[in-house]
């Protein structure tokens, strides 16, 4: 146990997200999805699956998924449980208490180093969950590029991980040096940001959605000034800002793989529902307690970029983002780009 423990705390200090390590607090309970036990066994007894994610875009991308669990209705007996941070699922990981989690594309490639046992992969990732889901807020109108923040205070929360990298990588491609040309505060919350945002006259800040949009939709005077997807695209156009994937187990694919490759299917049909039927998918969202209200995560979907990706496309996207942030410092991937069995074939 304590082996797991310490082994959990190297990999969430490596990637930036333990507290004490990058100042991210967890949320409060879970709250979980089950499956509902039916009355009868049927002839082919369904496999349970372990599945853990976090409150934000990739569990706006599970909800109808979530939804057909709870009602009974799911290919397989899904028990999903949503967490508020990352440094509360690595652990389960690690000790074999998930067999699916949607975790930071960065962190899935420390958690790959990490838990290497004689060169094995235990952990592989199947999918992208989620592109960008950053953008740059303003409380006034002066930003319209990146280079616009030359001379500028920027707020951010993530230091230490996947925002800190990204922007400084975006800063760096439109020629301005993250050291000297502008000055960047980290704190250690998201709602830290905002409430500087909304309290700070020409504020200009970097959040994740949905908080963007519980952000300015609360707040009319503060507005999206950059989509960090978008402005990826433009400095690294062949590899794309890919923020959170789909990781199993790998012993549990060995034991079961009909039953993963059953949820990666019904996996990518809840994320296609979601972003084929915002409002129906937005009343779900706000059921499951990821924003305030049903109207918020509707408006949150589009800068989501809530998608499915896997196969080739997969290994192409995620292995060249893992590639820009090792070359911009390598803890920030585990020490070393994963190789080819961090990707599970299908």
């Amino acid at each position: 146990m304590k082996r797991v423990a310490g082994l959990a705390a190297a990999v969430l200090c490596a990637s930036g997200l333990l507290v004490g390590c990058s100042g991210i607090t967890p949320a409060g309970a879970p709250t979980t999805a089950a499956a509902t036990a039916p009355t009868t066994a049927p002839t082919d007894e369904p496999t349970t699956v372990r599945v853990a994610s976090l409150k934000g875009p990739t569990t706006m991308g599970l909800v109808q998924l979530m939804h057909e669990a709870e009602a009974g209705a799911g290919t397989e007996d899904y028990r999903v449980t949503m967490y508020g941070s990352p440094d509360e699922v690595v652990p389960l990981v690690v000790r074999g208490e998930v067999d699916v989690a949607l975790l930071p594309s960065n962190l899935a490639a420390v958690l790959y180093n990490k838990t290497l046992d004689d060169a094995d992969a235990q952990i592989q990732v199947a999918a992208i969950s989620t592109l960008g889901v950053m953008d740059i807020l303003e409380a006034g109108d002066t930003v319209h590029s990146v280079a616009d923040l030359a001379g500028k205070t920027v707020y951010a929360s993530g230091k230490g991980a996947s925002p800190q990298y990204v922007l400084e990588h975006l800063l760096t491609g439109n020629g301005l040096d993250p050291a000297t040309d502008l000055t960047i505060e980290y704190r250690s919350e998201h709602t830290e940001v905002a409430a500087l945002l909304a309290t700070t006259p020409g504020a200009i800040a970097l959040l994740p959605q949905p908080f963007a949009t519980v952000v300015t939709t609360q707040n009319p005077s503060i507005r999206s000034a950059l989509d960090l997807t978008d402005e990826w695209a433009e400095v690294s156009p062949d590899s794309e800002l890919v923020t959170g994937v789909v990781v199993v187990r790998t012993a549990f694919v060995t034991e079961h793989p009909d039953a993963v490759e059953a949820f990666l299917t019904d996996y990518e049909a809840s994320a296609r529902f979601t972003n084929a039927h915002p409002a129906e998918a937005a009343v779900l969202i706000a059921e499951a307690g990821i924003v305030p209200a049903a109207p918020i995560a509707e408006a949150a979907i589009p800068s989501s970029h809530i998608t499915f990706v896997d196969g080739t496309e997969l290994r192409s996207l995620l292995g060249g983002y893992l590639q820009v942030l090792f070359d911009a410092d390598p803890a920030s991937v585990g020490g070393s780009v994963p190789g080819d069995d961090f990707y599970l074939r299908r």
